[in-house]
């Protein structure tokens, strides 16, 4: 089940593999993102020190959270992978120019994960195609209803 998409990944990018990755929250995040309270429209993901981390992905914290920590809604999150996947990412990112992208945020066995992206940019004229051929998708479906 989803909880957020990142709309605007798929338009700025070609997707090329998808991957679920775990991450590591803390108890408020996690009461925050079940409420709806989080956005990774702006957010990216890097690889440092042989680790993945998910960095901009804002979690505005809840009103009711405790009093006795200090909540950093933008703060740097790790994310979890096996190690042969981190390997096969470093590789592409680091050679071939893909870059890491967070797609949306999903409970998975009532955990939350990340799905992030293996992509590659889009250009300006790939993203007028892609708007272009959408909206031939469209003309065609309502003539289509027209018709029938």
């Amino acid at each position: 089940m989803s909880i957020i998409n990142n709309r605007k990944a798929f338009h700025d990018y070609f997707i090329e593999e998808k991957f679920e990755a775990g991450i590591v929250l803390e108890g408020w995040e996690v009461k925050a993102i079940r409420a709806g309270r989080a956005q990774i429209k702006e957010a990216y993901v890097i690889v440092k020190n042989g680790e993945i981390f998910l960095i901009g992905a804002h979690i505005t914290p809840l009103l009711s959270a405790s009093t006795h920590i200090k909540p950093d809604p933008l703060r740097t999150r790790k994310l979890l992978l096996k190690a042969e996947e981190i390997r096969k990412l470093i590789g592409k990112v680091e050679r071939a120019g893909y870059t890491l992208t967070p797609l949306d945020l999903h409970f998975s066995k009532g955990r939350i994960k990340a799905e992030i992206g293996l992509a590659k940019g889009k250009k300006q004229h790939d993203k007028r195609e892609a708007e272009k051929d959408r909206e031939w998708q469209r003309e065609k479906a309502r003539l289509i209803r027209n018709k029938g």
